[in-house]
């Protein structure tokens, strides 16, 4: 019994694969690329399916059913978590992290700290790139000619 229900979960999520991810054809050109597409979907189905059951066990732990607690409405919540350029320099949260969106992270066993912490190592890595591009970048701002002339 155990088998042939793990089995109907299987059939039912490469089902979803073609609404979740797109994957109506295939429009690829060697047999090598085809694969490589389905081993894709493939990695992205285990990792919807591990979002979707964190999800649930959330809502089993709430005793009440959120129309936010499904994975494409978490996904479309947590986008909404994003980072602005402040001042022409700092990078940071753009707002705070909502009662929802602590809800939903609280279900992959993060809070808001853990969001403030890696949009503070972000940051940092954003300045530090974008200080480098500067310092390649010509001062005049024109590309500079490399023909010799």
């Amino acid at each position: 019994m155990i088998q042939y229900k793990g089995r109907d979960i299987s059939e039912k999520l490469f089902q979803s694969d073609k609404t979740f991810i797109g994957s109506k054809s295939g429009r690829v050109q060697s047999s090598q690329s085809m694969s490589s597409k389905i081993f894709i979907e493939f990695v992205a189905l285990i990792i919807r399916n591990r979002i979707y059951n964190l999800l649930k066990e959330q809502m089993i732990r709430m005793e009440t059913k959120q129309k936010y607690m499904t994975v494409p409405a978490a996904i479309r919540e947590l986008e909404k978590i994003e980072m602005v350029r402040r001042n022409g320099r700092h990078y940071k949260l753009d707002h705070a992290v909502t009662k929802t969106q602590k809800l939903i992270l609280n279900s992959f066993g993060l809070d808001e700290t853990d969001i403030k912490k890696s949009a503070e190592e972000y940051g940092k890595l954003l300045n530090s790139s974008q200080s480098y591009i500067n310092k390649e970048a010509p001062e005049d701002g024109e590309e500079e000619d490399n023909r010799g002339n």
